[in-house]
Formats: C-alpha cells, structure tokens, sequence
C-alpha cells in the first residue's frame, strides 16, 4: 500500500443520492461589491458537545437566511444530529441535549448536505465564527469529506469594530444583545441564537452603511485593517 495513501484518512462512503447532492452544490461565494442590503447572508450557530475543536462534536445546528436587508422567516434551519454515543457531560446543562433528543436526531451526513443546500452560495455569519467554522469544517469534512471553503464572517469583531467607543466587559454575545436592548426567548438553542445573532447583524449593517461599508467586500476589508491595528496596539 503507498504510504501516503496509508496515512491519508479514509473517505467517507456516501450513497449515490448523497453524492448527487454534494455535486449538485453551488461554488463557495467571493466577497462581492453587492450592497449589504442586496447580498444574502446565512446565520449560522452550532452546539457541541464542548469547546476542543479537535474532539467535540456538532451536536445541534440553527441558521437562519437574511434577505433583502430583513431576516426571512421562511428561511430558517434547524436539526439535531443523531450522536448516540455522546455522553453526558457539562455542557448538557447549558443547551439541554440530553441522550433522548441526540438518539432520535438526524444522520449527520443528510443533515449536513442539508445544510450546504441551505446556506448555498451565500457568506456566513456567526458569533465568535472562528470557532463554529472549525467545527463546521471537521464535521463536513469526517461526515462527507467535503473541503467548507465558505467565507464567515465573526459577529464578535464587526461589534467592537463598528462601535468602538462601546466598552463592555467581556464583549459576548449576551452583553451586545443587552446593550442593544435586543429580547432572546432562549439561550443556548442553536435556533433561538442563530435569530437573536440574525438581529444584530441587522443593527450591525445599518451602522456599517453610516460608516460608507455597504458591501461584503468593503467590510472585509475594513475588519483586516481593524485587526492589524489591534495587533499593533497589543504588540503581536
């Protein structure tokens, strides 16, 4: 057996159908000059069975579609993963997914490809998006050996960004949601903060058309400028 061959994980095997879909896939986006307004976005938020991006699990994943410049409500996602052999732990505490619900969850390959059909050729946003998009890509990668090439976008530095003279003290996703007065039903339920992250997104772009960043493209742009002034502020 060649070595390289021997060291290379094994890929997934999928049924046709599951193949026809991976193939039947629009190519990931490039960051456009569309305005913000016109340019769909995919919110997206995953629970895991904890916070190692090399061994957690997805366990839950909500996203929801804004469209026009409003979030669509016809357009919202959500499954649990069937994980079996998950175990209780801490962080069943914090979103509530316990052995029962991941039992009777659906076949992570079926509900990852329809997840790709869902976000589409659209950018995705995410609080602390780094995170989500690690764990994201491992599990696309182990369940279908697909390759998430989708550009993200991090809530947690547009924030910061587009108000610098805001000063919280540890910046997450709660303390904007309460200082931009913003009502959540649920924390911890991918859904319920994938739609609240979806709100602030909105507040998010309208600040960033005042500040002349009204596309996709000026906005990253504009985070690669804040982020090296950051490092060069903190000496990194």
């Amino acid at each position: 057996m060649n070595l390289l061959a021997w060291l290379r994980p094994a890929l997934p095997e999928l049924d046709n159908p599951l193949r026809q879909r991976l193939a039947r896939l629009p190519k990931a986006p490039t960051l456009g000059v569309s305005s913000l307004r016109e340019q769909r976005w995919v919110v997206l938020d995953l629970e895991t069975s904890g916070l190692n991006v090399n061994r957690d699990q997805v366990l839950s994943i909500g996203a929801v579609a804004i469209e026009d410049g409003a979030i669509d409500l016809g357009q919202q996602f959500e499954r649990t993963l069937h994980r079996p052999a998950q175990k209780t732990n801490a962080s069943v505490l914090i979103h509530g997914l316990g052995p029962s619900a991941l039992a009777a969850g659906c076949d992570p390959a079926h509900a990852l490809v329809d997840l790709l059909e869902f976000i589409g050729d659209s950018p995705v946003l995410a609080f602390h998006a780094p995170f989500d998009q690690r764990m994201l890509a491992r599990a696309l990668k182990d369940s279908l050996g697909y390759r998430l090439q989708h550009p993200f976008f991090d809530m947690a530095e547009l924030a910061p960004m587009l108000n610098p003279d805001t000063v919280l003290r540890e910046a997450s996703l709660d303390d904007w949601i309460a200082r931009f007065g913003l009502q959540v039903e649920e924390r911890h339920h991918a859904s319920a903060d994938a739609q609240v992250t979806a709100e602030l997104a909105l507040i998010l772009f309208s600040q960033a058309r005042r500040q002349q960043l009204d596309s996709p493209l000026q906005l990253n742009l504009r985070l690669q400028q804040w982020r090296r002034r950051k490092a060069h502020q903190y000496g990194l």
